[in-house]
């Protein structure tokens, strides 16, 4: 687990360090050493503000607000309670109000982070099935795979939400600006992440079987709903809601959620003899 928060926060930093290396090499031919002094300044600023208040950036990405605990005692109960056995903070809890079923981590690792979950999750996912999807996305909070999640969806957003201001020239912008927004996801993130976090929950919940059977149904929802957000924001959903081809299809990081569930299934081989 250290080898994997070093490799994250390695990932990040190099990532950060090369985005002000080339704005500043821009800066140097555009106004020599004073420009480049202020847009490397005005880079590592912005990368501060991203590091502490990407999660909120995150949450009104996706239309999410906080979930009061009122609304939902059970649910808040559960997160602090495999919270506590993951050794992380509680993270805050936010809910995304459509029927379309999913969930997301935000934040900046086990000392401050967020977790999002659609109502129609809530309404349509049996205990066991909710709760492997908080452990899946605990797993990530621990192991700071959100912190290169963020910075990769949020910089991939912008890119893909510029070139709406070209016009009738936006699919001439995204046809340049799209492939890079799409590397810098695939630059930061694995699909290794998934298969990590998903026996972490396995673990947590000392039953595999409650995460296997929530992927399918997640799988299955996005088969039978379409869903409509920026394809950049893919790398934050327990799987992949998007269908992919276009556009999305280049953004998509997770690994197929068959080879997700038989990997899962064969941390306990013997469960059919029991049921």
């Amino acid at each position: 687990m250290r080898l994997a928060i070093a490799r994250n926060l390695l990932k990040v930093w190099a990532f950060v360090l090369g985005i002000c290396a080339v704005l500043g090499l821009f800066g140097w031919f555009a106004g020599g050493y004073r420009l480049l002094s202020s847009v490397v300044f005005c880079a590592l600023l912005a990368a501060a503000a991203a590091y502490w208040y990407a999660d909120r950036v995150v949450m009104g990405m996706v239309g999410a607000r906080e979930l009061a605990l009122a609304e939902a005692p059970v649910v808040h109960s559960t997160v602090e309670g495999l919270a506590a056995r993951a050794g992380v903070t509680k993270p805050k809890l936010y809910l995304i109000p459509d029927g379309h079923p999913r969930a997301l981590a935000a934040g900046r690792g086990a000392r401050g982070s967020a977790i999002a979950l659609s109502r129609g999750l809530l309404s349509a996912a049996p205990p066991a099935e909710l709760e492997g999807v908080l452990a899946h996305e605990l797993g990530h909070v621990r192991s700071r795979d959100i912190l290169s999640q963020e910075v990769a969806v949020v910089v991939a957003a912008a890119l893909v939400e510029f070139t709406r201001v070209g016009g009738f020239l936006q699919r001439l912008l995204l046809f340049f600006l799209g492939p890079f927004a799409a590397a810098a996801v695939h630059l930061l993130l694995s699909p290794t992440r998934e298969y990590a976090a998903d026996r972490f929950a396995a673990e947590l919940c000392q039953s595999p079987h409650g995460l296997a059977d929530a992927l399918l149904r997640l799988e299955l929802a996005g088969e039978l709903v379409e869903f409509r957000a920026n394809p950049a924001t893919e790398p934050l959903y327990t799987v992949n809601p998007f269908e992919e081809s276009g556009l999305a299809r280049m953004f998509a990081t997770h690994p197929p959620t068959g080879e997700r569930v038989r990997r899962l299934r064969a941390l306990d081989p013997d469960w059919k003899e029991r049921v």
